[in-house]
């Protein structure tokens, strides 16, 4: 009988693989799962890293810029004319932000291939093939929003605000408050010329169609306006009117492109 009890019991045995973390150091999460999947730990040490090559391509893009800083400046403010800076530092600083902001333009795609790298692993054979026309597209839409934005709308709309001028009234265009202006002017063009891309994504899916569009276009008349009352950099009817016209023609562009070219 106690050779038969014996034999009934189980003599647990640890693994050795248990054995090699040390006492305490046992961690669940830091196991692969089935299947080859990236453990938790794995897809933040993945995240850490594709963030320091995008702050790199950043610092490398600022100082880049950086040197070519006044050359930058001349091309920015060329359709103001003359500027001044009213603080001793103030010429400084506007080195720094437009070094900055071009850096950071620089780098973009980058930045946006680093993230398209890290969703890589869990995206299917189709949606990778997907992100492959849309990177490079979204850049290439942004940057044609800004060149939109600084050879055709922005010399109008500094000739409407400076039209203002009387002989007792001059503008004095300060270097700092321009730059912001146009930083906050620029990038909302370069945002809103993703519109097409968007649209084509969502028709892709099968959420909408040129016929859906096409049936909206009253309501977005006056989305148009409210986007364009929120995102421009001043209150004045004149921009937001300038950012609205261009979002409809990206609007009805998209319609014409989903019905001739995708059949939707």
């Amino acid at each position: 009988m106690p050779e038969e009890r014996q034999a009934a019991v189980e003599v647990y045995k640890p693994d050795a693989a248990e054995h090699s973390h040390g006492p305490g150091e046992f961690k669940p999460e830091s196991f692969t799962e089935a299947g080859g999947e990236m453990s938790l730990v794995d897809h933040l040490q993945e995240l850490r890293a594709r963030i320091i090559k995008a702050a790199i391509a950043v610092g490398i893009g600022f100082i880049i810029s950086y040197f070519y800083a006044e050359q930058l400046i001349q091309f920015i403010t060329a359709p103001a004319g003359k500027l001044y800076y009213m603080s001793p530092a103030e010429g400084f600083f506007s080195y720094l932000k437009i070094a900055f902001v071009t850096g950071i333009l620089g780098a973009l795609p980058v930045i946006l291939y680093q993230i398209w790298a890290f969703l890589v692993p869990a995206l299917t054979a189709n949606e990778r093939t997907a992100l492959v026309i849309l990177v490079p597209s979204s850049v290439i839409l942004f940057f044609a929003g800004l060149l939109f934005s600084y050879f055709l709308v922005l010399p109008a709309a500094l000739k409407f605000f400076i039209g203002f001028a009387s002989d007792n009234l001059q503008p004095l265009l300060s270097l700092g408050q321009y730059l912001s202006f146009i930083i906050s002017f620029l990038l909302p063009f370069g945002i809103i010329f993703e519109l097409p891309l968007f649209l084509v994504v969502l028709a892709k899916v099968g959420l909408i169609s040129s016929a859906f569009l096409a049936g909206k276009r009253k309501m977005v008349v006056v989305l148009s306006f409210v986007v364009g009352a929120v995102i421009s950099p001043t209150p004045d009817v004149f921009s937001q009117t300038m950012i609205a016209i261009p979002l409809l023609l990206l609007y009805e562009a998209s319609i014409l492109v989903l019905k001739h070219f995708m059949g939707k």
